[in-house]
């Protein structure tokens, strides 16, 4: 562990100040299960650390008006917890409580998991290696070293979105149900404040995947928002792991339906854990407007979401359980009460 400096703000302007007056290499940090972990592992080194959990106001559940409203402080297990969220919108509980345990849950909190990095083992084994003494090369870690994953152990890597510098899985589940629902994010920074949605802060790989999100260094994430619609009470987040929990996924799906009778007015779709970023399924979504939902027009959606996906050596499964994952998660959601 490298040393570095620590302060504790207690408002979002002062957050911004410290950054600025810190300069090069801080961070901020709020419940600190991924920065402190990477920190460990030697990939993340920063020199200054702003530690966001003394702001008061970050941490307020606003479920009223045409919008649900987060604080980027809100714990990811009280949000997954919240009666109105279950009851309306269980797509974004289940995401929720599906993802990591539950004592990282209790920590976690549902801004800074926006940020959470890929689970690649050649990302976190990158320097010094798998096994000691061995380097695996790594864009993400060193621009230009090289893609060890390409060619290699791929069975967790990317079907959608890679590029042939980086095929790194985007491992968030909370992503992408807000990623269905159209959400977006309030922002902070030191040219003021902007709204952004979600699907918008991260960035496909290209040739530079070491720049993975599109927030200036200095901005901070002050709110989640998402609009209310009528397709939350049927959604669900329906996720496919090696193991039934403290696993990451190999294809999730996070889906919403409106509908009239057996026939779907509009669906929302979005994909995890087969994709360099969270992804929407907006051809799944095509497919399924004003047909009527079957186990066959529901399958026929999730092959249509996963429309361009290029298997690499070990990970061509992903692609059928991908579409799988998705028309079970439609059938799921359409069983539920309507608004």
């Amino acid at each position: 562990m490298h040393r570095f400096s620590y302060v504790r703000p207690d408002s979002p302007s002062a957050a911004v100040a410290a950054f600025a007056a810190a300069g090069a290499g801080a961070r901020y940090i709020a419940g600190g299960t991924s920065l402190y972990d990477l920190m460990k592992l030697d990939i993340e080194r920063p020199l200054h650390l702003i530690d966001v959990t003394a702001i008061r106001g970050l941490d307020a559940i606003d479920t009223g008006g045409d919008r649900l409203r987060f604080g980027a402080l809100v714990p990811m297990s009280a949000l997954a917890a919240d009666r109105t969220v279950l009851r309306d919108y269980p797509v974004l509980a289940e995401s929720l409580s599906k993802a990591a345990s539950q004592q990282l849950r209790n920590m976690a909190t549902v801004g800074g998991n926006l940020f959470q990095r890929t689970r690649c083992l050649y990302f976190r084994n990158g320097a010094g290696g798998i096994s000691a003494g061995t380097t695996y090369p790594c864009n993400k870690r060193e621009p230009g070293s090289g893609c060890a994953a390409i060619g290699g152990l791929d069975r967790g890597q990317a079907v959608l979105g890679q590029s042939t510098s980086c095929t790194a899985v985007s491992p968030g589940d909370w992503p992408i149900a807000l990623v269905a629902l159209d959400a977006y994010v309030e922002i902070l920074g030191a040219n003021g404040t902007r709204s952004l949605p979600v699907i918008d802060l991260y960035r496909l790989p290209g040739t530079t995947p070491h720049r993975e999100f599109t927030l200036a260094p200095d901005e901070i994430v002050t709110a989640i928002v998402v609009p209310k619609t009528r397709a939350g009470r049927r959604s669900t987040y329906h996720k496919i792991r090696d193991r039934e929990s403290y696993a990451f996924a190999l294809a999730s799906a996070a889906v919403a339906l409106e509908m009239d009778g057996d026939t779907v007015r509009q669906a929302r779709i979005a994909l995890g854990g087969v994709a360099t970023r969270p992804w929407r399924a907006s051809a799944a979504e095509a497919v399924l407007a004003g047909q009527r939902l079957t186990d066959e027009t529901a399958l026929a959606a999730g092959r249509a979401a996963l429309t361009g996906a290029r298997p690499g050596l070990h990970n061509g499964f992903k692609i059928d359980l991908a579409a799988r994952t998705v028309a079970d998660a439609l059938m799921i959601a359409a069983k539920r009460t309507p608004a």
